[in-house]
């Protein structure tokens, strides 16, 4: 989720999905068609009397839809401040916070696992909404009856923001709610089975929610849909993180000596024969022994058949080169090959030497071994040492 970049605060930057430039004209539209109904709840609410024939007149009610929705976004952006400034303080670093079409999100670096930590992380964004709340319905309060229009966007998100920290705090892993499950849950259980467990239920939290959503909003059956997924996806991400502790690019690696390498100068012909041969969609590029690139199946779909003879590696080879180091952690190169989009990635020592290749293939083969090894592994590799791990997530 990049979005378009639109400032940054707090050395945060600040991103748009495109989502959220459809949502937002689509909730000003929902909030200035409803306007007499809100101003009424509001009113029994609140105990005030804004004139509902006022705030309907004309194009009154489109504005302050417009008006509504911009403040309750606002509103949005600072719940997520709330999380990230909370998670800088305990030195973690976040990457963005993202308006998009559900909301907000704030991504970090690394996600904390001192369940402490993450209690108070998590529940930052939920106070915050709350002393938002709190805070306009006290400007609610102090404008006069004369301005009833900035009365009503006053008390919508005065009633929307304790509502929004409500539903945030129910346990629908990865909502704040669900975060704060995993992190009681953590106080006697390693993370990675909290994890699990918080996602199990922020699953069912979703199917209800989804069951729900079909008879009263189909907002509510998407919003479970990315629930759903959500939860699926980091407790994936947490017991591969479980099971890839103390194990080192270094550990997985196909060393130098073992890998198949093309020259420079080879034509395109010979390396899509020994593609076929071989089975391999790429290759590491030496020139004179030394690094120079990495072609794939892909680089030679660029070249028209009738040229391959003359084309050699070289001229259709990749050579801004995304590398990493051997004794780099597991779980970096697979954060690097997910943000770079490559499925491989070259091994260099300190002084640049080729030294391996690390391939998704090679990760996945090294988990599943992790995951069935048990905890009867003896100490020896990074693998042996982490072979328990993974019997917390199947328990």
């Amino acid at each position: 989720m990049r979005g378009i970049r639109i400032g940054s605060a707090f050395g945060i930057p600040i991103r748009l999905d495109l989502t959220f430039l459809l949502v937002l004209p689509l909730f000003a539209w929902l909030i200035g068609s409803d306007v007499g109904n809100l101003a009424t709840v509001l009113n029994a609410t609140f105990g005030s009397a804004m004139p509902v024939d006022a705030l309907t007149a004309g194009s009154t009610r489109w504005v302050l839809g417009a008006a509504a929705a911009t403040g309750l976004f606002v509103c949005v952006l600072l719940h997520e401040f709330g999380h990230s400034l909370v998670a800088m303080r305990y030195g973690y670093e976040i990457e963005s916070i993202t308006l998009w079409l559900f909301g907000g999100v704030a991504r970090f670096t690394e996600m904390p696992e001192d369940w402490k930590q993450e209690f108070t992380i998590a529940v930052a964004g939920p106070i915050v909404s709350v002393a938002l709340g709190v805070v306009s319905y006290a400007a609610f309060r102090v404008v006069p009856g004369a301005l009833p229009t900035v009365q009503f966007v006053l008390a919508y998100l005065a009633l929307t923001n304790v509502a929004l920290a409500v539903f945030n705090m129910l346990p629908g892993f990865p909502m704040d709610g669900g975060r704060v499950l995993r992190a009681l849950l953590a106080r006697r259980r390693p993370h990675a089975r909290a994890t699990q467990i918080a996602a199990e239920v922020g699953k069912l939290f979703a199917i209800v929610l989804a069951i729900v959503g079909l008879f009263a909003n189909l907002f509510l059956v998407a919003l479970a849909f990315f629930i759903y997924i959500g939860a699926s996806s980091e407790a994936q991400q947490t017991v591969m993180k479980a099971a890839f502790q103390d194990v080192t690019v270094g550990d997985i690696m196909t060393p130098a000596g073992e890998l198949q390498t093309v020259t420079a100068d080879t034509s395109v012909t010979a390396l899509t024969d020994r593609m076929f041969r071989e089975r391999h969609t790429g290759y590491p590029v030496l020139r004179g022994g030394s690094l120079v690139g990495m072609v794939t199946l892909d680089d030679t779909r660029e070249v028209r058949e009738v040229e391959r003879d003359a084309y050699r590696v070289e001229d259709v080879m990749a050579t801004d080169l995304v590398t990493i180091t051997p004794d780099a952690d597991a779980m970096d190169a697979i954060s690097m090959m997910q943000r770079e989009k490559v499925g491989r990635l070259p091994v260099v020592d300190e002084t640049g030497n080729l030294v391996g290749l690390i391939s998704r293939s090679d990760l996945v083969t090294a988990f599943n071994i992790i995951r069935t090894r048990g905890s009867g592994a003896e100490s020896g590799t990074g693998l042996d040492r982490l072979s328990s791990e993974p019997e917390f997530a199947r328990r």
